[in-house]
């Protein structure tokens, strides 16, 4: 028979902290577990959208990324001074120094490059140079503005350049006196073959053919003036209609053929 009085084997104090461990981990689990459910189901709740910091943060959220401006494409087109292009476009680099660009009123960037001379410098601008985009990344930007602004950021830091004055427009008499005498009953052809895309429809604030109304205050100018603007361009139209091999008789039996549509008289 087995000895009933044999005494049991103790446990050692690594035996006992083991036990005492795999007892507590199941109840830890089961916190954890409870807790991440509990946070995950604020994280579902809505915000309190009556503080202050959630309407902040829903304004934050649906302010426009952009505004439109409408422009009047009859608008004529009024040349920026240096400061003003500097302002609305080289600012950004130029005021900070941001990617190597000289920083205005600094003698020190600037004289290296003002010894260059007024027309390297103006080349640079216009056609881009490492870091800087062509034009300062305004494409829109003529010759003129952007020689401008040259000089008023090389004249802050010592240079003595004299800015472009805006360029004369063309005479449109010596224009017209230039072309053969418009054959209207011509020019219906070279419409429709140049023309008709903006004046049929009067897109791009061209005037419509035909409508006395818009053509009335251009027909007031005379042939000679609207004759100038088609040859050169004005505002929205390109030169020649965009077509650079029109000859100038086909354009001027053009103009004559919607200057007549439009209640003028040659």
């Amino acid at each position: 028979m087995a000895d009933s009085h044999a005494k049991m084997t103790q446990a050692t104090p690594q035996e006992i902290i083991i036990s005492v461990l795999a007892g507590l981990f199941a109840p830890l689990l089961a916190i954890f577990l409870i807790v991440m459910l509990v946070l995950s189901i604020q994280d579902k709740h809505l915000p309190d959208t009556t503080s202050e910091a959630a309407q902040k943060a829903t304004l934050d959220r649906i302010k426009p990324f952009a505004h439109l401006v409408a422009l009047d494409a009859n608008a004529p087109k009024v040349e920026k001074s240096g400061q003003e292009v500097f302002e609305a476009v080289c600012t950004t680099c130029h005021t900070p120094g941001a990617l190597g660009a000289p920083k205005f009123g600094n003698k020190g960037d600037w004289g290296p490059r003002i010894s260059q001379g007024y027309e390297t410098l103006i080349k640079h601008a216009l056609e881009g140079i490492r870091q800087m985009p062509p034009r300062g990344g305004d494409g829109d930007l003529s010759d003129t503005e952007v020689a401008r602004a040259v000089a008023y950021m090389a004249d802050a830091a010592g240079a003595k350049f004299k800015a472009p004055e805006a360029a004369a427009p063309a005479a449109p008499a010596a224009a017209a006196a230039s072309a053969a005498k418009p054959d209207p009953s011509k020019g219906k052809a070279v419409y429709e073959a140049n023309c008709a895309v903006c004046h049929a429809t009067g897109v791009a604030g061209a005037p419509k053919m035909g409508d006395k109304t818009a053509w009335g205050p251009r027909v007031s100018q005379g042939y000679a003036t609207l004759y100038s603007h088609a040859l050169n361009g004005i505002r929205g139209m390109p030169a020649k209609g965009g077509n650079a091999g029109l000859s100038e008789a086909d354009l001027a039996n053009a103009v004559g053929f919607l200057m007549t549509q439009g209640g003028g008289k040659l």
